[in-house]
């Protein structure tokens, strides 16, 4: 249900990223965009209203570099969804909403 894609060249990010779903509000589809300034060990999950794991996105080693994970909601109902990145020390959430 989601892929995820090396966008730049030989750019490297100075800092760890994770950007704002786009679209959002989505149905069914969105793109999570994020940066990693050095190698390492990525989760990527979302989480439903009440904190529970919905999907794991990604879990695996990747390069420094930008990302474009894409996700799909269609099995999912209309809602409030947060999803949260997870690299070395860095970790961040941020707030999605699908509507069908």
């Amino acid at each position: 249900n989601s892929t995820s894609s090396l966008t730049s060249g030989n750019q490297i990010p100075k800092n760890y990223e994770l950007s704002q779903n786009y679209p959002n509000p989505f149905n069914p589809n969105t793109k999570i965009n994020y940066a990693l300034p050095k190698q390492g060990f990525v989760t990527l999950k979302i989480y439903d209203i009440t904190g529970r794991e919905i999907r794991t996105l990604m879990n695996e080693v990747k390069q420094a570099g930008y990302y474009t994970v894409d996700f799909n909601g269609s099995n999912l109902s209309s809602g409030v969804y947060f999803y949260r990145i997870q690299s070395s020390d860095f970790v961040q959430t941020k707030r999605m909403v699908l509507v069908k």
